[in-house]
């Protein structure tokens, strides 16, 4: 019998799912590009989650099929077979892929996937689907997976068989992470600590209309001038280097200011922890404005449009700091503000950048 009661997936494959998980998005609150060079991060997760509904099949083929696409019909593939197709099928079939890189009895199955997470606007949407569909796999096929584990096989997923060199913390936040709580996370380690919000504070996310792809242009150079900037500096991972090692080694543009962003914001991540502990809004507002400065300017990730929101939300008096959030090249911003003028703060941010930018943001929290 089904544990769960839906009409769509049964017009769809003629019977019930068996299963259905899910898992959030995230949002970083601090802590940018540190995630592949080892260092530290800041996310939180979304209210908007990602939910996929199940069933096993007797052979090895495997039809999905995604509610938010225009596709009428679902996406197949046959496990074992995982090739790269360049779209979101790819997601799947990289999370079975690494499934079975790990011997983990995987055969056919028929789901169905709904979202009300955004694509592309730096809230992780493909992280939540590879965790969610592991979640449904495992249960349909009584599969005990540590959940370390399956963050770690969402990650494969991604910078395995879709090709995209992202860090782990997508994973891990649309594993651990909680709506009402940071998660500070030490990616080399995978340790991890849930902080809460400053009383006197809240949250608000903005989508720029910016969208953005991390499989491919900016951000692989981005990780690429990371590792070589970690190369010449003789450290394993720039999480490695000091400020002093920095200051004396003299790198080249432009390794100089992605290892400087690098250096610094993991520095951020940890003062913005202890702001969390004792809970400073203000000084956690202050590392999030200069988060955002780094990001603009020694990492060169945002945009002309991006930076004008984060302008704007900065000029209000009710905003205690706001930043780009994700991997950039446009997006979501992220603005800490006062405990109950998050709805009006919103609303002036996104209508005075509609207004300026000729851009259609959307407010994703609250």
């Amino acid at each position: 019998m089904a544990d769960v009661a839906t009409t769509g997936f049964e017009i769809l494959f003629g019977r019930a799912p068996q299963v259905a998980r899910d898992a959030p998005g995230r949002v970083n609150l601090i802590g940018e590009h540190t995630d592949y060079n080892d260092g530290f991060v800041m996310p939180i997760a979304t209210p908007q989650r990602t939910r996929v509904e199940l069933a096993p099949r007797a052979d090895d083929v495997a039809r999905i099929f995604s509610a938010n696409l225009a596709d009428d019909r679902p996406s197949e593939f046959r496990i074992g077979q995982e090739r790269r197709r360049g779209d979101w099928i790819d997601y799947a079939q990289g999370v079975t892929a690494a499934m079975r890189a790990r011997r983990l009895p995987v055969r056919g199955f028929d789901a169905r996937i709904e979202s009300n997470l955004p694509l592309g606007a730096g809230l992780s949407s493909s992280a939540a689907l590879e965790i969610a569909l592991l979640r449904a796999l495992c249960a349909a096929f009584d599969l005990a997976v540590d959940p370390i584990e399956g963050a770690r096989i969402g990650h494969d997923a991604e910078t395995g068989l879709v090709g995209a060199p992202v860090g782990i913390m997508d994973q891990m936040a649309a594993t651990f992470a909680a709506t009402d709580a940071a998660l500070f996370l030490d990616t080399r380690t995978l340790a991890f600590e849930r902080l809460a919000l400053p009383a006197a504070a809240e949250l608000v996310v903005v989508d720029s209309g910016v969208t953005h792809a991390h499989a491919r242009g900016e951000y692989r150079v981005r990780r690429e001038e990371c590792t070589e900037s970690a190369r010449r500096l003789g450290v394993p991972a720039l999480r490695d280097v000091t400020e002093q090692l920095l200051a004396l080694a003299a790198l080249p543009p432009p390794l100089d200011r992605r290892a400087r962003h690098v250096v610094n914001e993991n520095a951020r991540v940890l003062a913005a922890r202890d702001a969390l502990r004792r809970g400073d809004e203000i000084a956690f507002g202050a590392l999030m404005n200069a988060s955002h400065r780094s990001m603009r300017d020694d990492f060169e990730v945002s945009t002309d449009d991006v930076d004008a929101l984060v302008a704007i939300a900065q000029q209000q008096g009710e905003v205690f700091g706001a930043r780009l959030t994700g991997g950039g090249f446009g997006g979501s911003v992220v603005l800490l503000v006062r405990r109950g003028a998050a709805h009006e703060v919103a609303n002036r941010v996104s209508g005075r950048y509609r207004a300026e930018r000729g851009r259609m943001p959307a407010v994703l929290i609250p």
